[in-house]
């Protein structure tokens, strides 16, 4: 085995290799630079919380703002109604079937802004509530509009009737509001003052006397 021997062969630098040589010298230089220190950065402020405290709920969960309300959501707004109610009659009727006897209510309402209108709904269900709901939106489909005078009269007299119920509308300067039973209800509501509702019926219905005095009300032309 004949052994290897090394030759040294001189080589002429040229333009290339210098180049390529500059580059692993400045790379090498680059590498054995110290590090300069890192400055410490100044330790953060603590941010500020402003949302309102989370308080719990009845399941144990956790809410924002005020209890039993979802995060994010925004305070529910209450709806303010333009219309004063006065609930004149309310009674527990009976429909017989073959099974027995059914129960439920049914409800008169009176439902007015006092500004010349004014509306009478009647209103049937097993429950009370969902009866009133029911009657106000029955009122509210037949009421009316009165043109009152500058005294929040009636410009002139006006006469009805409705089943036995017999009224009269009487305007009154300076008398104010002369009425009696289920007709000064309506009145009221509607806003009209000066006036005088003479019944001439001995009915003691409160509903057929409302519809009287609203159907009387009718009669006005502005």
């Amino acid at each position: 085995m004949s052994d290897s021997t090394e030759k040294e062969v001189n080589i002429e630098p040229t333009p290339a290799i210098e180049a390529v040589a500059d580059a692993k010298v400045a790379e090498i230089i680059a590498e054995a630079a110290p590090v300069a220190p890192v400055a410490a950065a100044a330790p953060a402020a603590p941010a500020i919380d402003t949302r309102a405290p989370r308080t719990a709920d009845r399941r144990g969960g956790r809410t924002g703002g005020r209890p039993g309300s979802r995060p994010g959501s925004r305070p529910r707004e209450v709806r303010k109604t333009e219309y004063d109610q006065k609930m004149i009659n309310i009674r527990r009727v009976a429909r017989v079937v073959s099974g027995g006897r059914r129960f439920s209510f049914s409800v008169a309402i009176i439902i007015g802004n006092k500004k010349g209108k004014v509306g009478v709904g009647l209103g049937k269900a097993g429950d009370t509530s969902l009866a009133i709901d029911k009657a106000v939106r029955n009122a509210k489909k037949n009421m009316v509009t009165i043109p009152l005078t500058k005294d929040s009269s009636i410009a002139y007299d006006v006469e009805a009737k409705y089943n036995a119920s017999r009224i009269s509308l009487i305007p009154a300067h300076g008398r104010g509001l002369v009425a009696g039973s289920s007709a000064r209800i309506v009145l009221e509501l509607a806003g009209v003052t000066n006036i005088i509702a003479k019944m001439h019926s001995g009915s003691k219905n409160g509903l057929n006397n409302a519809r009287a005095t609203v159907k009387a009300l009718q009669q006005i032309k502005a």
